[in-house]
């Protein structure tokens, strides 16, 4: 019986540290017109009505034979410079993870482009500490200059949360669901 409870309880400790994951949203630059010049799209005003965090995805999609993605520094960001990307993707179907709070500047390295307005800045605003503290993420290892497959995690898409909090909250209370059903679980076994 004691082995049953063991297993049981490895398999719920497993399952709750793998619960923010299921949280996590996938963004869709320009959402329905992708990543393009075309149409005019203000990747700016489609990204401040974002509430990104670490865990989500940014997916660029686009034409490969016309289009890029650039990850560059804030003056290379300003100044259209795709002379020294931090990381460059070509393969139309592009998925950067968020690892890290903090500002994240993409551009299209096509001339011209970034000067039409094909640059993005996703910002990643720290957490409320109301539920505890905000996990600190790693600064993530940089993709080749050529890539041809992205440096990142393919996510399942799910819709994103505009509350932080609230998104903290039920990873929290799904967490504390799972913390009382082990205990019952538990209680149960040994009366």
């Amino acid at each position: 019986m004691a082995g049953r409870g063991f297993s049981l309880f490895f398999m719920v400790a497993v399952a709750t540290t793998t619960l923010p994951l299921s949280f996590a949203a996938v963004y869709k630059v320009g959402d329905s017109s992708g990543w393009t010049t075309l149409g005019n799209i203000d990747y700016k005003k489609w990204a401040s009505s974002k509430t990104f965090h670490v865990g989500d995805t940014i997916l660029f999609q686009y034409h490969v034979q016309i289009h890029n993605v650039m990850l560059v520094t804030h003056s290379d960001f300003q100044a259209c410079n795709a002379t020294s990307p931090m990381a460059t993707y070509t393969t139309g179907n592009d998925s950067y993870l968020i690892k890290t709070h903090g500002h994240h500047y993409f551009l299209c390295g096509v001339p011209g482009h970034c000067l039409a307005g094909q640059k993005v800045d996703i910002n990643v605003a720290r957490e409320s500490s109301l539920l505890g503290p905000t996990p600190q993420a790693a600064p993530s290892p940089m993709a080749s200059t050529s890539s041809s497959t992205p440096a990142s995690l393919s996510v399942p898409a799910v819709s994103p949360s505009e509350s932080p909090p609230l998104n903290a909250l039920m990873g929290l209370l799904c967490k504390l669901g799972v913390a009382i059903a082990v205990f019952v679980v538990f209680a149960s076994t040994y009366t």
